[in-house]
């Protein structure tokens, strides 16, 4: 793919032809923007897990350390698989398969691609998606 440079004042649009290499470029260089700021939040955040505890602070706040502290793991937990979506996007882009829907084929939305640059389904394809899983958690026996 060639590589574009990003413009700031782009905006993709439906009057282009849908993931052109301006698209490409543009949700590239958002993708990379937003892995980047997760990398940096999360070295961050691995700096602030690694300090030690003081060991001589009372029980209350040592339950509120440990909250705070299973509250970042979970939160990074979170950075990193959001990064794997990222990095699986930024592959799609790369064999141009990005924007296309992997149940029906068809082009994911503009607006949902903005607000969602890891979408894999169109909307109407996660909403599908999400109601068999409803159904399917409905059928699972209560203990």
């Amino acid at each position: 793919m060639n590589t574009l440079s990003f413009n700031n004042d782009y905006k993709p649009s439906d009057d282009e032809e849908f993931m052109n290499p301006r698209q490409q470029a543009y949700f590239k260089a958002k993708l990379e923007a937003w892995r980047d700021s997760i990398l940096n939040n999360s070295t961050e955040a691995l700096n602030h897990l690694s300090q030690d505890r003081p060991a001589d602070i009372d029980l209350n706040d040592r339950a509120s350390s440990e909250t705070d502290r299973a509250l970042e793991l979970r939160t990074h937990d979170r950075a990193r698989k959001l990064l794997s979506k990222i990095e699986q996007a930024l592959r799609k882009i790369d064999d141009g398969s990005y924007g296309y829907c992997e149940v029906t084929g068809e082009p994911i939305s503009l607006k949902r691609l903005e607000a969602r640059p890891v979408a894999t389904m169109s909307v109407e394809a996660q909403e599908q998606h999400e109601r068999k899983e409803k159904v399917y958690r409905d059928d699972l026996p209560v203990d």
